[in-house]
């Protein structure tokens, strides 16, 4: 179960005061695109996401989209926040996704991952050893691969919640 369980939880992006991230010391912020900034079938950023992301760069902080959606995709959406994005990252292996931060000379202790999935985001941001932000869905509708770890993030993510291991990101203000 350690390996699915977030350093932090939240009901989505959008609530998470940006002074939060200074608080915990990150200052890269690991972006999932699908169901934590926008649905999947959103084409570009909504007006919400990009105030968010204008918030974040006004505080010096440093979002990346980190994605296992196909390259054009993510970087469309992300030239449109003017961010940069990492795509094809294969989470929750973290491999691919080290190879590209170690590129950016990112320092993962800088480093949260911040995504919807137990399964991708957190499995993979337990791995790196990083701190992650496990987010409620956004949206309703998934992309047909999503589906398959929805069955076993479902009843995962209600054990975590009985348990007591989803920490409220408020109280750490």
């Amino acid at each position: 179960m350690k390996r699915y369980t977030p350093t932090y939880h939240a009901n989505n992006l959008f609530e998470v005061d940006p002074l939060f991230f200074i608080k915990i010391n990150a200052k890269v912020l690991l972006l999932d695109l699908d169901n934590t900034l926008d649905s999947y079938k959103t084409k570009l950023p909504s007006e919400r996401t990009i105030n968010y992301i204008k918030q974040l760069k006004a505080l010096n902080l440093r979002p990346i989209i980190t994605s296992n959606n196909r390259s054009k995709r993510v970087k469309n959406y992300a030239r449109a926040l003017e961010i940069e994005c990492l795509s094809s990252v294969a989470k929750p292996f973290k491999h691919f996704l080290l190879k590209k931060l170690n590129k950016l000379n990112i320092d993962l202790k800088e480093c949260i991952l911040i995504g919807d999935q137990l399964m991708t985001d957190i499995a993979c941001g337990n791995a790196l050893k990083i701190k992650t932000l496990l987010l409620e869905k956004l949206v309703k509708e998934d992309q047909f691969t999503t589906h398959f770890n929805r069955i076993f993030d479902k009843p995962l993510r209600a054990r975590l919640k009985k348990c007591g291991k989803l920490n409220n990101w408020k109280e750490v203000l």
